[in-house]
């Protein structure tokens, strides 16, 4: 080989690599606070009859509490445990979330008398990513969104690259169930990395979600006619360069 052309050839491998390095600790990033987001969100789906019980006070399900669970459950679902004295700061403030949201809706999750609070997952899960992305000061965002069809509240919506991915990637047949899309992007005209993870319908998510569509849930909702295992939403995270 030319040895002006293996030096070029070299030179263009080791401008690439820190890119490739880039990108895959940011898919790290975003797979494990994904994950931890998702595992906060399961203690909520768990005990949805629990906290919707009438005739029990206190639930014990203080954000100390719910945090630890959340915890737990990143534990089963990942193989591993966080370290709690290695958090990256994301981490860091997603638990705090987590334990600030629960702390704040404790009236109205052990209210006696009452049934059904309202305090749903998804509710859950916006409340937390809003308390979330106030931590984050603007350097990273997440969201829980979905097909635009099944979003019932506009904060949720997906933008036109969250829509783009989801209708032209997720929604076809042949595309890899549970694999998550990353791309370096321009989110308002800011360099940013952009990644996304698909989630389908649960056998707990039919009761709001499911059939027959058009049918009033426990929330006052319309139900969206979904299916078992079907695309039902996704999380977005948007990470600032």
């Amino acid at each position: 080989m030319n040895i002006n052309r293996f030096l070029c050839s070299l030179f263009c491998i080791v401008m690439v690599l820190p890119d490739l390095s880039y990108a895959l600790s940011q898919d790290n990033v975003s797979e494990e606070l994904t994950s931890l987001y998702r595992a906060a969100r399961k203690v909520i789906s768990v005990n949805q009859g629990h906290i919707n019980k009438e005739d029990i006070g206190d639930k014990g399900l203080s954000g100390e509490t719910v945090t630890a669970m959340a915890l737990e459950n990143y534990s089963q679902a990942t193989g591993k445990a966080l370290v709690m004295d290695n958090l990256t700061s994301a981490q860091k403030a997603m638990l705090s979330a987590v334990r600030e949201v629960m702390d704040e809706n404790q009236d109205l999750i052990n209210e006696k008398g009452v049934g059904f609070k309202g305090f749903l997952p998804a509710i859950f899960a916006r409340q937390l990513a809003t308390n979330f992305n106030g931590k984050m000061s603007g350097k990273m965002k997440i969201k829980l969104t979905a097909p635009k069809s099944y979003v019932r509240n506009r904060s949720n919506r997906p933008d036109k690259w969250e829509h783009n991915i989801i209708e032209n990637m997720f929604k076809k047949s042949d595309y890899p169930k549970g694999k998550p899309f990353s791309e370096q992007s321009e989110v308002k005209g800011k360099s940013a990395y952009r990644f996304i993870l698909p989630e389908y319908y649960g056998q707990s998510c039919l009761a709001c979600h499911g059939e027959p569509k058009g049918e009033r849930d426990i929330s006052g909702g319309k139900k969206e006619g979904g299916v078992l295992g079907e695309l039902g939403g996704a999380i977005s995270i948007i990470i600032y360069q």
